[in-house]
C-alpha cells in the first residue's frame, strides 16, 4: 500500500508520484501489486476542478503515462467519465497498458459534513473482482466499507480479499472507528481487507494515512505510519485455503499526540503546497500564540518562521519576557514592533468622530487591528503567510477581532478548544523534556491584554465550563435546553449559545484551519448568518 500525499489538481505530478512509488515498491520490496489511495490522480477533494472541461483528457493521459512506466500492476483512484457519467473510480492498470483493465465505481457516496460527493459523482452499482497471482481481489472505495452491501457483493462475486482505497480525513478518535468498520466487514465476509489511506493537508482537511490491513477474522495484522508518506508492505498467502496477512504493526499516535501531529502536517502542507516562503505570527506571550509557534517550527523548521511581539501600554512585562524566551528557545527570527505610535495615529485621525463618546471595545479592537496591519505588511514583504492564533473557544463566541487578530492566511488552532490547547502544550513540553513553551505561559490566567488588568474570565465563563457547553452545542448539536439538562446554568448556556449564533458572520471571514474534531466551523458546520432560529430549540 503506497500511502501518498498528492497535490490537488496536479494530475501530472501525482501520476509521477505513482510511478516513483511503484518503482520503489518493486525494487526495494519486490512488490507484485501496489495500491494507492482514493482519487490519487486528482487529490482529495478536487471540488469544482472536477467540472473543468480538460479534466477527462488529463486523467486519460496520466493513466497512459503510468501504464508505460510501471513494471507491476497498480490499483489507484481517479475520476472517470464513462458514457457521459462522472464517477469516483478505482482502476487496475497493468504494465504496458494505457487504460485500466478493470474499473470499479464507488457505490456509497458520502454527502454529509465535509463531504459532498453527490454534487460531482453518480454512484456505481456493480462489484469488481480481478485475479492476480491466484488471488481474487475485490475493489471498494472509502465509504463503501462503512456499509455491508459493497463488501458482500464483492464476496459473492468470488473475491478472496478486499481492497479499500481511502481519502478518510483525520479527527480525534477516527482511527478506532475505522478499525471497527473494517473489522466488521472482514468478519461478515470472511475476507481480509487492505485499507490504504491518503496522507497530507488540504485546506481544512488533514489526512493521517495510518493505512492498515486486517485478516479474515478482523484482527489487525499490518499498521502503517501516521501523518507521513510511506510504503506499507503486506504479504498475502494461503494456509489450508484460508488467506493469511503478514506485515509490520507500527504504533499509532493517540490523544494529544495525534492532535499535535495533525496540526503540524496541516500547517506544513498549507504553507508548502501554496508556495509560501515560510510563516510568521504575532507572539503575545500567551498560550495560543506560544502553541502556534511550536507547531510552526515543527512543521517548517526555525529558519522559515518569524515571531513578532507587538507590545502596547497594557502588555505585561512577563508577556514580553516569555515571548522572547520562547523565540530564543526555538531559534526563530524575532522582532519587537511597538504599536503605541500607530494606535495614537489612528486615534488622532478619529478624534473628531469619537468626540464626546465613551471609551469602549472600539479602542481595544483598534489595538488588535494595528497588529494585524503590521503582520500583513510583513507578510507582503517576506512572502510568508500569517498564522492566526485564535482557538475554537474564542472563534465560537466571537472573542476575536475582525481584521485584527483574525487577519491572516491559516488558523492553526481554529478547531482546538482552549482546554485542549493547554493539554497539547503540556504534552509538547513533556515530549521535548524542556520548556518549549514557558511554564509561566501555561499557568498564568489568559488575557487579551487590551485593557488594564484584563483577563478572559472578565468576559467569558471559565474555559472548562465554556468548552463543555460548546462541545455539546457545536459538536453534538444539542439544543440549549438539552445542555441545561446536563447540569449547566441556564443563563450561562443561553449566553454562550447566543454568542455562538451571533458570531457566524465573523467565522465566515476567518482564515481556514485544520479540522481535527467531530464538527468544525467552516465546511463542517454551515449555519446561515441571517436567521431567526430560536436558540432554545
Amino acid at each position: 500500500m503506497a500511502q501518498r500525499n498528492p497535490l490537488v489538481g496536479d494530475i501530472e505530478g501525482n501520476a509521477n508520484a505513482v510511478v516513483a512509488a511503484t518503482r520503489e515498491a518493486r525494487n526495494l520490496l519486490g512488490a507484485e501489486l501496489v495500491i494507492f489511495p482514493e482519487l490519487m490522480l486528482t487529490g482529495y477533494p478536487p471540488e469544482d476542478l472536477l467540472l473543468r472541461p480538460s479534466l477527462n483528457t488529463r486523467i486519460d493521459e496520466a493513466l497512459a503515462a503510468i501504464g508505460a512506466e510501471i513494471a507491476v500492476p497498480v490499483v489507484l483512484g481517479y475520476p472517470a467519465v464513462r458514457n457521459g457519467i462522472r464517477r469516483n473510480a478505482a482502476g487496475v492498470l497493468f504494465p504496458g497498458e494505457s487504460r485500466p483493465r478493470h474499473e470499479y465505481f464507488k457505490r456509497c457516496l458520502p454527502n454529509y459534513r465535509v463531504f459532498d460527493e453527490k454534487r460531482y459523482f453518480q454512484a456505481g452499482d456493480q462489484p469488481c473482482v480481478f485475479e492476480l497471482g491466484g488471488e481474487k481481489l475485490g475493489l471498494t472505495i472509502c465509504e463503501d466499507i462503512w456499509f455491508q452491501g459493497p463488501a458482500a457483493s464483492a464476496a459473492e462475486a468470488g473475491a478472496t480479499s478486499l481492497i479499500n482505497l481511502n481519502a478518510s480525513p483525520f479527527r480525534l478518535g477516527k482511527l478506532e472507528e475505522r478499525y471497527e468498520q473494517v473489522s466488521a466487514r472482514a468478519r461478515e465476509t470472511g475476507l481480509p481487507v487492505f485499507y490504504c489511506n491518503l496522507v497530507g493537508g488540504q485546506d481544512e482537511l488533514v489526512f493521517d494515512g495510518a493505512s492498515f490491513a486486517v485478516d479474515a477474522n478482523g484482527e489487525r495484522r499490518v499498521q502503517g505510519a501516521s501523518f507521513e508518506e510511506g510504503l506499507v508492505p503486506l504479504d498475502l498467502d494461503q494456509e489450508g485455503g484460508t488467506p493469511r496477512v503478514h506485515g509490520e504493526v507500527l504504533p499509532a499516535p493517540e490523544g494529544d499526540e495525534s492532535l499535535y501531529r495533525a496540526l503540524v502536517l496541516a500547517t506544513r502542507d498549507y504553507v508548502n503546497k501554496n508556495g509560501f516562503k515560510g510563516a510568521l505570527l504575532g507572539l503575545s506571550g500567551g498560550i495560543d500564540s506560544a502553541l502556534t509557534l511550536a507547531v510552526a517550527v515543527d512543521a517548517l523548521g526555525p529558519e522559515r518562521v518569524e515571531a513578532v511581539m507587538m507590545p502596547f501600554r497594557y502588555t505585561a512585562k512577563i508577556s514580553i519576557e516569555d515571548a522572547e524566551q520562547q523565540a530564543r528557545t526555538l531559534r526563530v527570527r524575532y522582532r519587537v514592533l511597538p504599536i503605541e505610535s500607530a494606535f495614537n495615529g489612528f486615534m488622532e485621525i478619529l478624534d473628531d468622530a469619537f468626540a464626546g463618546l465613551p471609551t469602549d471595545t472600539t479602542e481595544e479592537n483598534l489595538q488588535a487591528r494595528c497588529r494585524g496591519v503590521l503582520l500583513m505588511a510583513l507578510s507582503n514583504k517576506s512572502g510568508s503567510v500569517v498564522l492566526t492564533t485564535g482557538n475554537k473557544s474564542e472563534m465560537a463566541v466571537g472573542y476575536a477581532t475582525l481584521y485584527g487578530d483574525m487577519a491572516g492566511g491559516f488558523s492553526v488552532l481554529k478547531d482546538v478548544f482552549k482546554t485542549s490547547v493547554y493539554r497539547i502544550a503540556r504534552w509538547r513540553n513533556q515530549k521535548a523534556g524542556t520548556e518549549i513553551i514557558p511554564d509561566r505561559v501555561i499557568t498564568r490566567p489568559p488575557s487579551a491584554e487590551l485593557a488594564p488588568d484584563q483577563v478572559d474570565a472578565d468576559s467569558l465563563p471559565g474555559y472548562d465550563e465554556l468548552d463543555a457547553i460548546l462541545e455539546r452545542y457545536v459538536e453534538q448539536d444539542m439544543s440549549a435546553e438539552a445542555v441545561i439538562r446536563d447540569g449547566f446554568d441556564r443563563d450561562t448556556v443561553y449566553r454562550v449559545v447566543k454568542l455562538t449564533d451571533r458570531n457566524e458572520y465573523k467565522r465566515r471571514q476567518a482564515a481556514v484551519g485544520p479540522r481535527v474534531s467531530r464538527r468544525a466551523f467552516g465546511k463542517d458546520r454551515r449555519y446561515p448568518i441571517t436567521n431567526g432560529w430560536r436558540p432554545g430549540d
